[in-house]
């Protein structure tokens, strides 16, 4: 009789134990320092690509190229990583493309298309 009564506390509680349990393992499935160290290093590549396909000038466009890319190559860690985290990891990326092709006439010639 009680249960009947009070169905909507018995509710209550097991959506509460829910949410905790969604909080847990979205809390474990977090990617590890590897993993985001991995995908630090892939994001580098995929900025020089975006910067090779769209150019210069075309910020917002290459975030979501890059973006669109990373949800193909990690579909399991593009569920768990907010897109302001993501942001973030591009534009230290994109900090250090720019510093790499100042630095390397190599990879500016194959970024940039002046390869012969």
């Amino acid at each position: 009789m009680w249960l009947v009564e009070n169905w909507f506390i018995v509710i209550a509680i097991l959506v509460c134990c829910a949410v905790v349990a969604v909080a847990i393992y979205r809390f474990y499935g977090l990617p590890s320092a590897k993993q985001i160290e991995t995908i630090k290093e892939w994001l580098l590549y995929a900025c020089m690509e975006a910067e090779k396909e769209l150019g210069n000038g075309t910020g917002q466009l290459k975030l979501r190229y890059v973006y669109d890319l990373f949800i193909t190559r990690f579909p399991s860690v593009a569920r768990m990583v907010s897109f302001s985290m993501f942001s973030v990891w591009v534009d230290a990326a994109l900090e250090e493309m720019r510093m790499m092709l100042t630095q390397n006439k190599a990879i500016r010639d194959v970024v940039k298309g002046d390869v012969a």
